[in-house]
């Protein structure tokens, strides 16, 4: 009888997985299409408005690419920051709450340094960030090394623990809680000093933040750690096979240790850049940078190239669809998070069928 069965593909080229990657997301953004027209919207009207953010006919185009690079920066650096613990085959899915701890142990640096200058503020920020959020990453890594826990269960649990703590502060008001405005009637998070705002270069109307310049560099860095450095060759032998790297000599723990702290620290510091550039906090700063940061990192296939370049177009369809709901009120931004569901689907599927072909194996029943 035949059978159906599964067969790896030999001789699979980069122009050949471009070419599914590239239908996968023509034919989600047709299944985008049907949803539009169902709606009464001109889907090509629509992905034309997604696509130049909001630039066109927009007499302060500056703020508009201000606003675009602050969606872009924090989601390049944590989806950078995981790839480097998935590089390891270490699950690290506490991005959202590695974000929100560096954003707040930012934020109580910030009410706490008085008149300091502002060089110096900003540095102890970004290391209260780096340090609470790299020592999680510890914890989880010691647990793993140790006791051998599901780093995955760990860190999803993580998220909320830190989310709740953060949520505790911005509700409680109390005289020890200097994070709320003291005179709101209800409890809100107040503005950071401004020695706590982060700066940077004016280019005629634009400012260019010096976040942005700081997370090219690291995304240079990274990049080169991980491909031409021993460290970044002991993530990807440990990566492959842990029992490979032990019989190498490489001390498995120590490496993830290393890669973790590194990873969860440098969340921390997006958290950091995030809470300077909008002088406060919130619960909601992450803008879900931790779990869109995942589906970067495993469509970019753990590529820091490929991180940069999918982190940038997430990112232009997630303002995109902010700018086209001003235009469109019949449909919300919450259209990003449905087709970036669609495109994800559709690329796994892709993803499948250039990896694998279905055949059919002969056998004679017994």
């Amino acid at each position: 009888m035949n059978k159906m069965h599964l067969i790896r593909r030999t001789g699979n080229t980069l122009r050949r997985r471009i070419l599914y990657y590239v239908i996968a997301v023509l034919v989600s953004l047709c299944i985008g299409a049907v949803l539009l027209v169902s709606l009464g919207i001109n889907p090509l009207e629509y992905y034309k408005s997604i696509l130049s953010i909001g630039l066109i006919g927009n007499k302060y185009p500056s703020k508009i690419i201000e606003g675009f690079l602050k969606v872009f920066v924090p989601l390049l650096m944590v989806s950078m920051a995981l790839a480097l613990s998935f590089k390891m085959r270490f699950w690290n899915i506490g991005g959202e709450g590695e974000f929100l701890i560096g954003a707040f142990c930012a934020a109580a640096v910030a009410f706490n340094c008085g008149d300091m200058p502002r060089p110096v503020v900003l540095l102890l920020m970004c290391l209260a960030a780096i340090i609470s959020s790299g020592v999680i990453g510890i914890l989880v890594a010691l647990l793993k090394c140790r006791f051998n826990t599901n780093e995955t269960l760990i860190t999803l649990m993580l998220n909320y623990i830190v989310l709740y703590f953060v949520d505790f502060f911005g509700k409680t008001k109390a005289p020890w809680n200097y994070f709320l405005k003291e005179d709101s009637e209800r409890p809100m998070f107040k503005q950071f000093p401004d020695n706590a705002a982060m700066p940077g270069i004016k280019i005629g109307n634009f400012n260019l933040l010096y976040s942005v310049i700081i997370t090219v560099i690291l995304t240079v860095i990274i990049y080169i750690y991980l491909k031409y450095t021993k460290h970044g060759y002991e993530i990807a032998v440990v990566g492959d096979s842990i029992d490979t790297a032990r019989y190498a000599g490489i001390k498995v723990n120590k490496v993830i240790l290393r890669t973790m702290f590194m990873s969860a620290s440098l969340i921390g510091l997006a958290g950091a850049f995030a809470a300077s550039t909008a002088s406060t906090i919130s619960t909601s700063i992450t803008n879900n940078a931790g779990w869109t940061g995942i589906v970067v990192a495993w469509l970019s296939k753990l590529s820091i190239p490929g991180i940069l370049i999918t982190s940038f177009l997430i990112s232009i369809l997630q303002y995109g669809c902010q700018a086209a709901s001003m235009a469109y009120p019949a449909i919300d931004h919450n259209f990003a998070d449905l087709l970036q569901g669609i495109i994800l689907f559709c690329v796994l599927v892709s993803d499948f069928l250039v990896t694998f072909k279905i055949a059919r194996r002969q056998e004679v029943a017994q």
